[in-house]
């Protein structure tokens, strides 16, 4: 979730501090970072410094600060962002601090830098990180767009007069790809292309924080002669945001809602959020017909200009499979992928990066395991030492020419309630423990022939266990999928025992397991069907 301390000399600052949405868990809640154990080892902040807005960057930090209570730096989009979420649960603001990209902060031993690179949302920034001993680069994410629709294109000086730099701390997200991504302006020109092809309502949905792509939505819609509209809190709450920073200032007058089925097919162009298949979205209601102000009919367009998320991709398919049962035509990025620009770099533009900056060290982050791995390969071939691949909760130390680990900490989920009236306030809570013990949280939904299992597995145990989370998942799906139980209760009364022998195999201690099965949200015709 995107928070890392750096320290020297006894002093530590955070860089970023985000947040998932747990769509794989009962109500969706907010699983947000763990730290209970910096107090006691001396690792508290001094200050925060947000990359940029996005929500796994950013989101949980309402919550956290108020341990921290110490400055908290960002380019004005975040501080916007970041102010909403303060009011909301009762913080003062004053502690957030603006600061234009490319200024320079002083905070105990550090000098932080703000330079802008160019992401799927305004004023991203990677920082140099300057110590009395040490020059790191913290990249954020980040792309080598030549075509922004918003904002300058990367500037190669500012990285050049950084070389060389000690370590490189990068963005790893795209490291399994070759070439070079793709620029907005491409993406823009796709979407044009499939739309004026479109003969009904035309649904595009994206992230809310990409307003580049919302300010093209807003002008092919005017040059296609089609009304705009919105659907989705964040949504709204983004246009909002960057209308007032003047970021859509030329964007056109918005259709309200509650007027959209007063105008002929061909004339709209709804904006919306729900790419991710979020089962309480608007675009998830469209899919079922269930949305109250809008009805979609056959030959009307929703087009998908976003990546799966890694965990996402199930609910996506429910979604699109949804629209594919009423008709509408789906579009994506098998039908094109040029619909979609990612925001992270591939393995062309980490290799322009590193001749820039002549790294001594590379310290691969983001993206998965695969994609870190992916990336040390990459930079091996360029001579660049990568000493480790970091895991949550490690502590590394850099000197002289290593970068080693010193010690780890343990690291449980943190849950908060994602659905809060605005002003409540909570406190972040700990997923259950019990000593010597093993809690999994599964999500299912029922399928024709029986069930299935949809998004993450949640598991959690006061002591650490050597769990190979991916071999007990591919175990749960073959297993569930080969058992034809009518109920919840027959589902489980037919998995705990094989589940518990399995975890016995592979675990070197004897646990009490705690299972808990939960039904996801099912598609109209897969009602949940619970025990008479």
């Amino acid at each position: 979730m995107n928070l890392s301390l750096y320290g020297h000399d006894g002093h530590w600052i955070a860089v970023d501090c985000g947040m998932t949405i747990r769509q794989d868990l009962p109500d969706q809640p907010l699983q947000i970072p763990d730290v209970d154990h910096l107090a006691a080892n001396a690792m508290v902040p001094s200050a925060v410094f947000i990359t940029h807005g996005h929500e796994d960057h950013l989101g949980a930090l309402a919550w956290i600060w108020p341990r921290w209570n110490c400055p908290v730096y960002a380019t004005p989009l975040a501080i916007e962002m970041l102010r909403a979420k303060f009011a909301e649960q009762g913080l003062r603001v004053d502690a957030l601090q603006t600061i234009q990209p490319g200024n320079r902060v002083t905070t105990g031993p550090f000098e932080v830098t703000f330079l802008p690179v160019t992401h799927s949302i305004p004023e991203s920034c990677a920082l140099s990180i300057i110590t009395p001993r040490y020059k790191v680069l913290h990249t954020g994410d980040w792309k080598l767009d030549e075509h922004p629709l918003i904002g300058a294109p990367f500037s190669a000086a500012q990285f050049q007069a950084l070389a060389p730099v000690d370590l490189v701390v990068a963005d790893s997200t795209n490291a399994d790809v070759e070439g070079h991504s793709r620029s907005e302006t491409e993406a823009a020109e796709a979407l044009e292309s499939v739309i004026r092809r479109c003969r009904g309502r035309v649904i595009v949905s994206c992230f809310a924080s990409n307003i580049a792509r919302i300010k093209a939505l807003g002008a092919i819609a005017e040059r296609t002669n089609r009304r705009v509209a919105l659907l989705g809190r964040s949504m709204e709450r983004m246009v909002s945001i960057a209308t007032h920073l003047g970021y859509l200032d030329d964007f056109p007058p918005r259709v309200p809602t509650h007027d959209l089925g007063y105008l002929y097919a061909e004339e709209v162009l709804i904006i919306a959020t729900g790419s991710q298949g979020e089962p309480r979205s608007a675009l998830s209601r469209m899919s079922q017909g269930r949305h109250p102000a809008l009805d979609l009919l056959a030959d009307d367009d929703v087009i998908f200009s976003a990546r799966a998320i890694p965990g996402n991709e199930r609910p996506i398919a429910r979604l699109k499979a949804g629209f594919k049962r009423l008709g509408v035509n789906v579009h994506d990025e098998h039908t094109d992928p040029a619909l979609h620009a990612s925001g992270h770099p591939a393995r062309e533009e980490l290799r322009q990066l590193y001749r820039w900056l002549r790294p001594k060290m590379l310290l691969p982050v983001h993206g998965e395991a695969s994609h870190q791995q992916a990336h040390r390969d990459l930079a091996s071939t360029m001579g660049i030492h990568v000493p480790q691949l970091v895991k949550n909760g490690v502590v590394l130390s850099l000197d002289a020419e290593a970068l080693a680990p010193s010690s780890t900490h343990h690291l449980r989920p943190q849950f908060i309630a994602s659905r809060m009236r605005p002003g409540e306030r909570s406190q972040p809570v700990s997923a259950r423990r019990h000593d010597k013990s093993l809690s999994i949280t599964l999500n299912v939904l029922p399928t024709e022939t029986g069930w299935t299992r949809i998004g993450q597995m949640l598991w959690d145990s006061e002591i650490s266990l050597p769990l190979d989370e991916d071999a007990l998942a591919d175990w749960l799906d073959e297993r569930i999928d080969a058992i034809t139980a009518e109920t919840l209760l027959q589902l489980r009364q037919q998995l705990f025992a094989p589940l518990r022998e399995w975890l016995h195999e592979h675990l070197p201690t004897a646990l009490e397991i705690h299972l808990q099965l939960m039904p996801a949200d099912p598609q109209p015709e897969y009602e949940v069907r619970t025990a008479p």
